[in-house]
């Protein structure tokens, strides 16, 4: 145990700028860049593309760091790492990590990648974990999560991107009597301690936030929401169970509470979790369920401003019906709705939101709790399930075939 803790307190990271998107959701897994001095109207032209290239199948987002743009694609029967210059879009390397992925809700690679420490660490379709190192691609160690934990791969593919918490990295993972979640050494991949729940894998990406006046790990599996010490320690359990297991939003902090959100025609929740002694609870502080919620979120992390959530409402069992919805997050009211907006993904910066679309739109619009207004719009990709991500006044995307490069940066 004195060793494990010793490897939390010696923190090593690499030194992030605010140009940096370095992991699922950015900087804090918050959807939120602090970039500012992007653009205000909408160019006459149109959005310039600084640099479009070919990609690869599959659904991971673009981490950059230092320069350095790092996804996940499946090609030639392989799912590759691979690391363009920010830049220019010129490849800098590509790492084979295992073999291709299918599925019949799509192919290839899901999560995206975490960068830390000099390494770009990936998730496959089959839950093979692997650290590439970031300057020359070469890969440093792999770990079949799957196969270790005698686990099954969740229904729709893995898709929990890694969290790196000091010298571990963590992700959850099939196991089986259920699911793990699994933290091993960022330097040799060496196994470091695991906690097992009888829950269904579901597919939520892992976050450490502020709860209870403590750091913890907050883990979405398909049937619950869970807290765990740093050291993988159980703390307290919240059960949400949706249809198809489908939790995949990011736990997020709101005032000191956690809000999470399913689609499937669920619902919403903000939580309040307390500590009294060595003892958890867990109250709800408002919850919308059902047919009438005000936000049920299918793949999307809603973005909290101002005490309101941004966000996609899916209507139905994964229909066709999103709208896009503001809500008081004090009060779980919603405050303003664009009905029928459609499917799509956005992050936050600067006052704005940046959304991709699945028709291949990307949008801009002011981030205001009155009301909705865009920017202007423009189709770049074929279609995407992913946010973009930011980095330099450049916004990053990708489809099935390419990786596209827009210049949003002020007028």
């Amino acid at each position: 145990m004195f060793a494990r803790i010793l490897s939390i307190c010696l923190l090593s990271t690499t030194a992030l700028t605010a140009a940096d998107w370095p992991q699922h959701l950015g900087p804090l897994r918050t959807g939120h860049s602090a970039e500012s001095g992007l653009l205000n109207t909408w160019p006459a032209d149109g959005l310039k593309i600084n640099w479009k290239i070919e990609g690869g199948v599959g659904m991971s987002g673009i981490a950059v760091v230092d320069g350095i743009a790092v996804t996940l694609v499946q090609k030639n029967e392989k799912q590759l790492a691979i690391a363009v210059d920010a830049k220019t879009g010129e490849a800098k390397w590509e790492t084979a990590i295992a073999p291709a992925y299918s599925n019949a809700m799509g192919n290839g690679p899901r999560a995206f990648p975490a960068i830390a420490s000099g390494q770009a660490f990936v998730f496959t379709g089959q839950g093979i974990l692997a650290s590439v190192d970031l300057a020359s691609g070469k890969l440093n160690w792999k770990n079949d999560t799957i196969k270790e934990y005698k686990g099954e791969v969740a229904d729709y593919g893995m898709a929990a991107s890694p969290l790196v918490v000091g010298n571990f990295v963590i992700v959850t993972t099939g196991h089986e009597n259920g699911v793990a979640i699994a933290a091993y050494s960022v330097h040799d991949g060496e196994s470091m301690w695991q906690t097992n729940f009888a829950d269904s894998i579901g597919y939520s990406c892992p976050a450490l936030l502020n709860v209870a006046d403590e750091k913890q790990l907050v883990v979405f599996t398909g049937t619950h929401l869970r807290g765990l010490s740093t050291l993988g320690e159980p703390r307290w359990e919240y059960r949400y169970v949706t249809p198809y297991d489908c939790n995949i939003v990011t736990p997020q902090i709101v005032d000191g509470d956690i809000f999470i959100s399913s689609g499937e025609d669920h619902g919403a929740v903000r939580l309040k979790v307390t500590k009294s002694g060595t003892e958890y609870s867990v109250e709800e502080v408002w919850s919308s369920q059902g047919r009438t919620s005000v936000m049920r979120n299918e793949w999307q992390t809603s973005i909290l401003h101002k005490g309101h959530l941004f966000g996609f409402d899916n209507i139905g069992g994964a229909g066709p019906i999103t709208n896009l919805n503001c809500v008081d997050a004090t009060t779980g009211k919603l405050a303003w709705q664009v009905q029928r907006f459609g499917k799509g993904n956005a992050i936050a910066a600067d006052g704005k939101l940046f959304i991709s679309m699945m028709d291949g739109q990307l949008i801009i619009a002011k981030l205001d709790t009155k009301q909705y207004t865009s920017l202007g719009s423009q189709k770049v990709t074929r279609g995407t399930r992913q946010a973009p991500t930011l980095s330099d006044g450049v916004l990053y995307l990708r489809d099935d075939e390419s990786i596209y490069a827009v210049d949003v940066s002020g007028d």
